[in-house]
């Protein structure tokens, strides 16, 4: 079925943008290309006008539009200086602001002229760069913003959770559509799980071919205008050939929860000839594989997530891992399979705990791993996620290693299909499914 392209609540971020309304730091949005950042900017102009804001000091300009294409700073500053309303407060809001050079004079000139409040979005994190916030004087606060979670998925394709009771008097969660059609929300988890999170996809509904189409615009947009383009504009040439860098992508989601390196990737890259030694004129593999690796996080197409030694309270230095920022870009690069879905999994959970406010490592104790130590300035979570507790072996793998920490702290088991009752010896088990559609 066709979606309309209604404006849809992203209350997550929303509320983060209302509790800095009228204070002084720029609020920045940052990720990913269409993950949503222009539709927040929408919701909060609606939110104000809701709220008494006039239309004439709302000032609203997405440099992806023609007419704003090739606006200097100079042009900006004057744009916004002839609409400003005497005596009222201006509201500024600045789509995609990174294609503007020095584009932070026109900000802080706005900052000291002005009584404004500033919004801001960038799909690089160039836009924040050390030379940029040095320029902001700190005086900014970063929304970091993302594809869809699994509850935010539901309501992007207009489906609701009831709680039912089975046969035997048993409560369940099922999830029905707009027109009271009944689904198991394992199917709905596995459309989640297939189709990924980016909101421009529920547009079109969940159409195999046409998700595929979105996502491959998303992809190219990423990699040429994002990387190889902003390459050009700062001057730069350590990334100049599109079809290396799709081969770092490929072995990155391809190895997505796994412990790597940028060495280890040259390496596999030249052993299947796809990356020559450079040694020989002073700039090893893994320099140049580091440099890719780099602008595709500085696009937040991917996250690295660092290592922590438990026991030794320390971060480690070496093999870290990366997860791709959605589920949805992965199965477009490497086409829709189950051989490894608990990996999959995984990567879904790292980004529902950055969703939920945790800085997030991977945990180390003596040879074993945890695979997630969740951080907030209250408390910690450790947790372990795998597709299935049922085996025997699996349970003794994934409970080992959180026997071994002995704080206090939260230790969880996330899984599709739990094979604990409750916790054993103080370790939780929980449903992903359940976990993820939790307030």
């Amino acid at each position: 079925m066709i979606r309309t392209h209604e404006l849809k609540r992203r209350d997550l971020y929303l509320r983060k943008l209302i509790g800095f309304q009228d204070t002084e730091p720029v609020k920045v949005i940052t990720g990913i290309r269409r993950c949503g950042k222009s539709s927040l900017l929408k919701l909060m102009i609606r939110h104000l006008k809701e709220n008494g804001i006039r239309d004439d000091q709302i000032i609203d300009i997405n440099f992806e539009s023609y007419g704003f294409r090739s606006m200097t700073k100079d042009d900006l500053y004057h744009y916004v200086r002839d609409r400003v309303v005497s005596g009222k407060r201006m509201y500024l809001f600045f789509d995609e602001l990174q294609r503007i050079d020095a584009w932070e004079d026109a900000v802080n000139s706005f900052r000291v002229d002005l009584d404004c409040d500033i919004y801001i979005t960038g799909s690089n994190a160039y836009l924040l760069s050390s030379e940029y916030s040095t320029y902001l004087s700190g005086r900014y606060v970063e929304i970091k913003m993302l594809p869809l979670s699994f509850r935010e998925f539901l309501d992007f394709y207009g489906f609701e959770v009831r709680k039912t009771s089975s046969a035997l008097g048993r409560a369940r969660r099922q999830i029905f559509d707009k027109n009271g059609e009944r689904y198991e929300e394992m199917e709905v988890f596995d459309a989640y799980m297939r189709f990924g999170g980016m909101p421009g996809i529920a547009d079109i509904g969940l159409d195999q071919e046409k998700a595929l189409s979105v996502l491959d615009g998303i992809y190219s947009t990423v990699v040429v205008r994002d990387i190889l383009e902003r390459e050009k504009r700062r001057g730069e040439r350590q990334i100049t050939d599109a079809a290396l860098l799709r081969k770092i992508v490929l072995f990155l989601a391809d190895n997505i929860g796994s412990t790597v390196s940028a060495s280890s990737i040259g390496k596999a890259l030249m052993s299947a000839g796809l990356l020559e030694n450079q040694k020989s004129r002073g700039i090893p593999s893994a320099h140049t594989v580091q440099a890719y690796i780099s602008a595709l996080m500085e696009s937040y197409f991917f996250y690295e997530i660092k290592r922590f030694d438990i026991k030794g309270r320390e971060y480690l230095s070496t093999l870290g891992k990366y997860y791709i920022v959605d589920i949805g870009l992965r199965n477009y690069l490497l086409g829709f399979r189950n051989r490894d879905r608990g990996y999959a999994i995984e990567n879904v959970v790292y980004f529902e705990l950055l969703r939920r406010g945790y800085d997030v490592a991977i945990g180390k104790i003596d040879s074993q791993e945890v695979d997630f130590i969740a951080t907030t300035a209250d408390g910690k979570l450790y947790i372990q996620v795998t597709e299935s507790m049922q085996s025997e072996d699996v349970r003794r793998r994934e409970l080992s290693p959180l026997e071994k920490i002995r704080d206090n702290y939260e230790k969880i088991v996330l899984s599709l299909d739990p094979g604990l009752d409750g916790s054993y010896e103080g370790i939780k088990s929980k449903n992903l499914i359940s976990w993820l559609l939790e307030n």
